[in-house]
């Protein structure tokens, strides 16, 4: 019989910290521009609120609205319908890394 830790890991995925983050986006999908917002966010995922959602396994890139924009590319992690998207989030370029990262540092870790 698996303990609580066990069933607890299973059900809970994610390694990195989450962070209560709001902040608007654009996704860009072929010719298609969506626009949404963050609910909250990780080193390595996020999750966005739209109302049309992508499917599991869709990548797109998003332009994260802060004072210097942030493009992140990202895949289709989990949905759920009419609220949003678990995405997992890449960063391509050198500047990128940097503004998310520091944007990661500024935000206050969760239980605190």
């Amino acid at each position: 019989m698996p303990s609580a830790d066990q069933v607890s890991r299973r059900l809970e995925r994610r390694w990195a910290p989450r962070y209560e983050f709001r902040a608007g986006l654009e996704i860009e999908w072929g010719s298609a521009v969506l626009r949404g917002s963050t609910r909250d966010i990780s080193s390595n995922g996020m999750f966005i609120e739209v109302p049309d959602t992508l499917w599991v396994g869709a990548g797109f890139t998003a332009r994260l609205h802060l004072p210097q924009p942030v493009k992140l590319d990202c895949m289709v992690k989990r949905v759920e319908p009419g609220r949003g998207m678990g995405v997992s989030v890449a960063l391509a370029e050198a500047e990128s890394q940097k503004l998310y990262h520091d944007l990661l540092s500024s935000l206050t870790p969760p239980g605190i």
